[in-house]
């Protein structure tokens, strides 16, 4: 009998922690919800999700869905590439409260010029530059295309919740200096499942999920 307490246990806490993303704070649930394990494979291969098209809808379209103007960024790494980043920090949709980090389709020639007319420069502790982008760039970022959607959830989220919302994943891969990775190839989806703090949820097109996955299958231990 008393073996099977903290199966109850586990099972209470499931059931509430799903209650609690579902309706938090007692409201009504969206009639049309946009919830994060919502993936829709397109004909064309593309993944939806959270009412977006990766590759397709362009930033301001999230924008709109948010109700929020993200914060833009444009890094220039120590290899010298770039990425333009729009940050939507503690944005609601159907109910969940979480930070937005979406990468734009911008391709580098046009990013490196973003870059010199960029605000405020500053280094990370990696060696990667940062500058906001400059008012003139702004309008361009917001018609750019969504190529990565980053979903950083306010809740901590149980295994045994993803596993039942998501299902099981096609391959799980230990990161050697953090969390697991859940990876969902057919989705486009690498869950990152840290029992420390929050789980990170990266969707991406299915054709391009090896390159996301590739910098973390290069730390695997040969078999």
């Amino acid at each position: 009998m008393d073996r099977k307490i903290p199966l109850v246990i586990l099972a209470i806490v499931i059931v509430v922690s799903a209650l609690a993303i579902l309706t938090p704070g007692g409201r009504q649930a969206d009639s049309n919800p946009k919830l994060p394990w919502q993936i829709t494979v397109r004909a064309d291969g593309a993944t939806e999700v959270f009412g977006l098209v990766l590759g397709q809808s362009p930033l301001s379209q999230a924008s709109q869905l948010l109700q929020q103007d993200p914060t833009l960024s444009l890094f220039r790494s120590p290899e010298g590439e770039y990425a333009v980043e729009a940050y939507f920090q503690r944005a609601t949709l159907s109910g969940l409260r979480a930070d937005f980090v979406m990468t734009l389709a911008v391709d580098q020639n046009n990013a490196a010029a973003m870059f010199d007319r960029g605000l405020r420069i500053s280094q990370l502790g990696s060696g990667t530059k940062k500058v906001e982008l400059a008012d003139a760039d702004v309008q361009q970022a917001m018609a750019s295309t969504i190529d990565l959607i980053t979903y950083i959830p306010s809740a901590d989220l149980e295994p045994e919740l993803i596993s039942r919302q998501f299902g099981e994943p096609t391959q799980k891969l230990d990161d050697p200096e953090g969390p697991q990775h859940w990876l969902y190839p057919a989705k486009g989806l690498d869950i990152a499942v840290n029992p420390e703090s929050k789980e990170v949820f990266q969707y991406i097109h299915p054709q391009r999920f090896d390159a996301l996955i590739q910098p973390l299958q290069s730390q695997q231990p040969e078999s």
